[in-house]
């Protein structure tokens, strides 16, 4: 298995380049922020990756967790790795001081949380999971609440997850029956859940779920859910784990891939009932869940953004040496690295290029969220927020599928060695497959976006995008060269398509909601592939100008180049079939019945 290196001169680049991190950190709350600081976090980050995470990653694809009585137990070094996490400060670095957290930008988070997923995915889990479950403490949250828990959450002593799936429910959580019932300032919960990622493990004494629950007096559906903490050991009058909550992890299970998480089924109030606490007001809980969701969706679209980079990682430097035939057009019998094959190349720049896209993509939506938190303006809030949550189903899905796309391609480059575990190939794969079904399938997440990001708004957010893309168009200059000219052409006919696309949306699917929704797959693709061809587009625009200057390390520049044009000529060049699909793949499945699938 090729050893992960982080790409910290890549991600450098997009910081400053697409998300504008000099902006960010010149936001209110930032003013001791340096770029100096920042590189010196990513180069940490980087370090520990490397030399921490990354060598247990194969390690624990082979051992997985197991269970002894109710008792998980992870992978070798898995622990050790954890406590290093928890010691380094790792796991506050988005969160305010006032909380224990080290007050760093999303933006950087999100670089640094890259990191994490490429190096070990399954390890990734677990912290995502926790700070997911901080945010929510520190938005809704009481007094009490936060005093007693955050601390401990923020800095990872404690470790958090997030109770949703139940057997008979899956994504339609209208059908969740776990029950509550008011036992003083508390609630006793009864019910089952499953898919519980990190629901129960031996890296931290204390594992605090939020569990989303039924009312006592709440109506039934949707409407009548809340969320509740609920500990795995509960507090003394000191704040110290004490006694055991009435919670279990019934079994883990087997699976594809990441089986270095433990995911439990976990079953409350088998002998009394589960003690939680209410968070927020009753009956909110979806609302406060979409919240904790709405995060954790933007954390596993990085899942596809790392996975795709070391998949690339991993298949470009098999293809720098390994010897097999002679390039096209040669008359030389001597043997050539496969990385000389026209076909290779073309698999390597997919690879490189979509990784690229969706890093951008991800990167500059972070960024976005750092401007409608904390930006002076609130009409510019506003438009940033707006953007988020546009881009928050696209980042997630968009990056998912592309993070599976390559890493399978990478078994491809391999050859038969792509087959064989020892490369490490097969578990990019197996690992990156669970991230399309997170936090929502990304059919759940196409749906979203139309039925409720673009058609509710009536398309205004898509169209303040669009014309956002349309702006840039200017820059692209014909005089710039072939490159740019060939990249502003692809550019141009792409948005064309989208906004074709986003205007049918809006005005079929108030009164045909059936074929637009079956075509949101197609169409979520196609802005993904837009925007992504955009930025890198932009990313081009910057390379071109810095080697004219002189500025930069011209190879690094020239790949940046590369990979814009050759996303623009492949990727670009699909949005026309991207649009029809939108249009028309509701009149294939009109009249389709059960009976025929």
């Amino acid at each position: 298995m090729t050893a992960y290196a982080a790409p910290l001169t890549e991600m450098r680049f997009v910081l400053h380049e697409i998300a504008d991190l000099p902006g960010v950190i010149a936001l209110p709350g930032y003013k001791d922020m340096t770029t100096d600081l920042i590189d010196q976090v990513l180069e940490e980050a980087g370090r520990v990756g490397a030399e921490v995470l990354a060598p247990i990653n194969a390690v624990g694809d082979r051992q997985g967790c197991r269970i002894e009585n109710g008792v998980v137990r992870t992978p070798e070094g898995t622990a050790e790795a954890y406590g290093m996490f928890v010691e380094g400060g790792w796991n506050g670095l988005p969160f305010s001081p006032d909380h224990g957290g080290q007050g760093l930008p999303w933006l950087v988070h999100t670089a640094v949380a890259e990191i994490w997923t490429a190096a070990n995915m399954a390890f990734s889990l677990c912290p995502m999971l926790t700070q997911a479950a901080a945010e929510l403490v520190a938005s809704r949250g009481d007094a009490a609440m936060k005093a007693a828990y955050l601390p401990k959450l923020v800095s990872g002593e404690w470790t958090g997850t997030m109770c949703l799936t139940e057997p008979q429910a899956g994504s339609d959580l209208a059908r969740v029956r776990t029950r509550t019932v008011r036992d003083g300032d508390a609630y006793r919960l009864f019910g089952q859940k499953i898919f519980i990622t990190y629901g129960e493990h031996d890296l931290t004494d204390n594992i605090i779920h939020m569990v989303l629950a039924r009312s006592p007096d709440g109506p039934p559906g949707i409407k009548g859910l809340s969320l509740f903490l609920v500990p795995k050991l509960l507090l003394d009058a000191d704040g110290n784990p004490t006694t055991r909550n009435d919670l279990r992890c019934v079994s883990i299970e087997h699976k594809l891939g990441i089986n270095a998480s433990p995911t439990a089924v976990m079953s409350f109030g088998d002998d009394g009932g589960a003690v939680g606490y209410l968070i927020g007001e009753e009956n909110r809980g979806i609302e406060y869940m979409f919240m904790m969701m709405n995060n954790a969706r933007l954390a596993v679209g990085l899942e596809g953004v790392g996975i795709a980079d070391r998949a690339y990682q991993g298949a470009r430097a098999y293809a720098a040496e390994r010897l097999q035939g002679r390039p096209a057009g040669t008359r030389d019998d001597t043997p050539a690295t496969i990385d000389h094959h026209p076909d290779v190349q073309r698999m390597l720049m997919s690879m490189r290029s979509q990784a690229e896209a969706t890093r951008a993509l991800a990167y500059y939506v972070a960024g976005a969220i750092d401007m409608a938190r904390r930006h002076p303006d609130p009409d510019f809030r506003c438009t940033r927020q707006a953007l988020v949550d546009l881009m928050t189903p696209v980042v997630k899905a968009w990056s998912t599928d592309i993070g599976i796309e390559v890493a399978n391609t990478g078994i491809q480059v391999f050859g038969g060695m792509g087959f064989i575990e020892e490369s490490g190939a097969p578990q990019h794969l197996r690992d990156a497959r669970i991230a399309a079904i997170y936090e929502g399938t990304n059919g759940i997440q196409a749906n979203d976006l139309v039925g409720r990001k673009v058609a509710l708004d009536g398309g205004a957010a898509a169209a303040a995008f669009i014309a956002q893309v349309r702006a840039f168009d200017h820059e692209l200059d014909a005089e710039l060269g072939e490159t740019l000219a060939a990249i502003r052409s692809r550019l141009r006919d792409a948005v064309d398509d989208l906004a074709e696309a986003t205007e049918w949306v809006v005005r079929i699917h108030p009164h045909d909601p059936k074929a637009t929704t079956a075509g949101s797959t197609y169409y979520l693709k196609l802005l993904g592939t837009v925007a992504g061809g955009w930025l890198l587009a932009r990313a081009a625009l910057v390379a071109h100008r810095q080697l004219d200057n002189g500025a930069g390390d011209p190879a690094f520049l020239r790949g940046k180049l590369a990979s814009a044009r050759y996303f623009a000529e492949t990727y670009l060049a699909q949005t026309g079939a991207l649009r029809t699909l939108v249009l028309n793949a509701g009149a294939a499945l009109r009249d389709l019945e059960p009976e025929v699938l």
